[in-house]
């Protein structure tokens, strides 16, 4: 008997993390725009949550955050290129690479320019 128990692979991962990345710039948009509204609450407040966001703690939730943007949007291109053309789905798995590559090529050394600021205040 077959079993209709999907087994993974390259389009469950970049399906689970397209939409967990996606959630994940959600959050942080609602957050951010939480956090904005503060000023009307008065300066002070608003100063002191700005000041925590200086912590390195945040500034490492900063590259994660441009990581699930970077990632988001590459395979959203990717998505699309499928709705538009869909002969291209024989390809999935090859733009998949081409979108973890490319991933990679764009986050690694701009992670490590971030990294730098987060940890010494400026270049690496």
């Amino acid at each position: 008997m077959r079993s209709s128990l999907y087994r993974g692979g390259v389009g469950q991962w970049s399906w689970a993390l397209h939409r967990l990345t996606g959630i994940g710039v959600l959050l942080f948009l609602f957050f951010h725009i939480l956090d904005t509204a503060l000023i009307l609450v008065g300066p002070n407040l608003y100063n002191r949550i700005i000041a925590i966001y200086r912590l390195p703690l945040f500034g490492l939730s900063e590259i994660a955050l441009f990581g699930a943007v970077l990632y988001h949007a590459l395979n959203g291109i990717r998505i699309i290129v499928i709705d538009f053309w869909p002969a291209s789905t024989r390809y999935h798995k090859q733009m998949f690479y081409a979108v973890a590559g490319l991933f990679l090529l764009v986050f690694l050394p701009v992670g490590w320019i971030m990294l730098g600021h987060v940890f010494h205040g400026g270049g690496a």
